[in-house]
């Protein structure tokens, strides 16, 4: 029997799909009906499972610490994809220009998006030790805070006197004019390092100790360790965003810039008036990309609550809540519950990605 070329064809598709549709079927949709069925038990993984209702659902909302998990994982979405958007941005537009050597530029800023979340996290614990990279920073800056203070109202001056001297012979300079400001800086130094050697400023012995890690201090409503998570999920986001920003950018015809400079238009409006709305697909992909993706953080949560010691309060997010009920330390799992706050969890991430593309960025433009 000869099978027709529509058949053949349909044949050949089916099992180039058939890896998908195993994946699909096994790992998502056999997963979620469990979850689904489980989220309405009271199951523990040694007993037969037995039938609660929407009891685990309502239990969620009891449970302080899964309201906690909800505000921090509210929080670190809407910073987290602020930020990773806004700088990814930037750089893109920064890196889209024909400069020497961009290509070498380019992948010099991609590099942190290859590091992996394990070396990432190790890193961010190294930074913020008591005794890190971070505190000692800040512990230079404000030992030598007479220098920079001295360092800053010097170069200032300096500039000033130069451009008040352009401007009266007649040239029309800005104050922070850059070829008057490559002199203004190294005097500036000089008078700096001449005020510090006859003593008239020195430095301070200031040792900063924040304990970055292990507390539950907070900084507008987020403790100081999720800070430290978002810093650094930020550095690592931004590269792969910004690859997407620079294909769209590269989409843009240069007739439109061409024609704008041509109308006197400054560079906020080529890029308020041509720019932004011509990524409107692009922003919408990354902001999507964005909210799903920091709503399901997990990862650097259980290395820097488990080797960087940071409260489990400090930390928690609603996917590490999930984990903690279904492998709990010296306790019966709470495979409901869980289950329970994995649907929860699934349904917030629609709910988020639905009210950003009715209310934020749309593919097709701005909503609302």
């Amino acid at each position: 029997m000869r099978l027709k070329a529509r058949t053949l064809e349909a044949l050949y598709a089916l099992f180039l799909l058939l890896p998908f549709l195993f994946t699909l079927l096994v790992f998502f949709l056999y997963a979620f009906l469990r979850a689904a069925y489980f989220s309405f038990t009271d199951y523990d993984l040694f007993s037969p499972p037995r039938f609660v209702g929407v009891e685990n659902y309502l239990r969620l909302f009891r449970e302080p610490l899964f309201l906690t998990a909800l505000k921090h994982t509210l929080a670190y979405s809407l910073v987290v994809t602020a930020l990773q958007t806004l700088f990814a941005l930037l750089l893109a537009i920064a890196l889209n220009r024909p400069l020497k050597g961009i290509t070498a530029f380019r992948t010099v800023y991609y590099l942190p998006s290859v590091i992996s979340t394990a070396a990432a996290s190790l890193l961010l614990l190294w930074l913020f030790q008591r005794t890190g990279l971070v505190n000692q920073g800040l512990s230079f800056l404000l030992a030598h805070l007479p220098h920079l203070l001295s360092l800053g109202l010097l170069f200032l001056a300096f500039q000033g006197a130069q451009v008040a001297w352009a401007r009266r012979r007649g040239e029309g300079v800005a104050f922070f004019d850059p070829a008057l400001a490559l002199l203004s800086l190294p005097l500036a130094l000089l008078a700096t390092y001449a005020l510090g050697l006859f003593g008239v400023i020195g430095a301070q012995e200031v040792r900063v100790e924040i304990p970055w890690l292990p507390t539950t201090a907070t900084f507008l409503g987020i403790p100081y360790p999720l800070w430290a998570i978002i810093l650094m999920n930020t550095y690592t986001t931004i590269p792969t965003f910004m690859v997407l920003f620079l294909a769209g950018l590269k989409g843009i015809p240069q007739s439109l810039y061409e024609a704008a400079a041509l109308d006197g238009a400054s560079p906020w409006v080529i890029f308020s008036r041509i720019t932004v709305p011509l990524l409107r697909p692009v922003l919408f992909l990354v902001v999507t990309m964005g909210l799903i993706g920091t709503l399901q953080l997990f990862d650097q949560v259980l290395f820097v609550g488990g080797s960087g010691g940071a409260p489990l309060e400090a930390t928690i997010t609603l996917a590490y809540y999930v984990y903690g009920n279904v492998f709990p330390s010296g306790a019966a799992p709470r495979v409901g519950l869980a289950s329970a706050a994995a649907l929860f969890l699934a349904g917030l991430t629609l709910l988020v990605v639905l009210l950003q593309r009715r209310f934020g960025v749309s593919e097709r433009g701005w909503a609302g």
